[in-house]
């Protein structure tokens, strides 16, 4: 093993710590998540540091990545952030692994990864914005109704909504919102924290 592999290694598992431990487990408290982004993210590394030493096209290491992720995202719910970390994790192992001359194009596009998730994931970052599945004791099939109810339940203004299930036996109303809270609200809340 070269000099250079276990630079990359290290990287990697600072990478990867710091993506699952000070990025993601510190805003999002799963812990199930922390294990799967850890441990595919080591899985990947050592697979694609055999797969560069046993001298096999770079497109293997691409299909195994494409393989592990259909795999993984296939088996449980997971949100659209979640599924971004999982791919930043198998992303860092798989360009760690693989055989490099220069590892710094490396390590900037490790750091790269880590920057943009901490920016785009940051709790300031659209702060306003809110997303809730709501179960209305009412069937409302007018929109505008629909959608004035909702503003007046959630306190915000309601930016999409999604009608899921309108059920007018039971007279309830599933619905898939999207909505802005006022900046004072969003203040407030930071305050409590």
């Amino acid at each position: 093993m070269t000099l250079t592999s276990l630079l990359l290694i290290g990287v990697d598992l600072a990478a990867a710590l710091i993506l699952s431990f000070g990025l993601y487990y510190r805003r999002h408290h799963r812990r199930d998540l922390v294990v799967a982004f850890l441990g595919v993210n080591v899985g990947v590394l050592a697979v694609a540091s055999v797969l560069g030493t046993a001298e096999v096209a770079l497109g293997l290491g691409l299909g195994l990545f494409g393989v592990l992720s259909i795999i993984r995202l296939r088996s449980s719910e997971i949100s659209q952030r979640e599924v971004a970390y999982y791919f930043a994790a198998l992303a860092i192992g798989l360009m760690s692994g693989l055989p490099q001359l220069d590892p710094w194009p490396v390590i900037g596009l490790v750091a790269l990864i880590l920057v943009v998730l901490w920016g785009a994931d940051h709790p300031a970052l659209l702060a306003r914005g809110r997303h809730q599945i709501v179960r209305l004791d009412r069937a409302i099939a007018d929109e505008a109704e629909l959608r004035a109810s909702l503003a007046d339940r959630l306190g915000g203004t309601v930016t999409s909504l999604t009608v899921q299930e309108l059920d007018l036996v039971n007279d309830t109303t599933l619905v898939d919102v999207r909505y802005r809270v006022a900046a004072h609200a969003v203040a407030t809340a930071g305050a409590r924290r």
